[in-house]
């Protein structure tokens, strides 16, 4: 059974063994951002995975957010 995390993003532990993807799909945020990095743009994303470009969006903010809670210690 999925679960929303945020807008448009699920969990669901039977789909990429629990990993964030874009609502209705097995397409996992982290390739989403992955993709955004090495270049590609979101109409390209878009059609290359059958999502919307306000999927794309929602991952982006996703990723915003659980990198605004992140801490960070510098050791050494």
């Amino acid at each position: 059974m999925p679960i929303e995390i945020a807008p448009r993003i699920d969990v669901d532990p039977g789909i990429r063994s629990g990993k964030p993807v874009i609502r209705g799909t097995r397409v996992p945020v982290d390739l989403v951002i992955g993709k955004l990095a090495g270049g590609m743009k979101p109409e390209e994303l878009s059609t290359e995975y059958e999502i919307t470009v306000e999927d794309v969006q929602a991952a982006l903010s996703y990723a915003a957010s659980v990198l605004a809670t992140e801490e960070v210690r510098v050791v050494g």
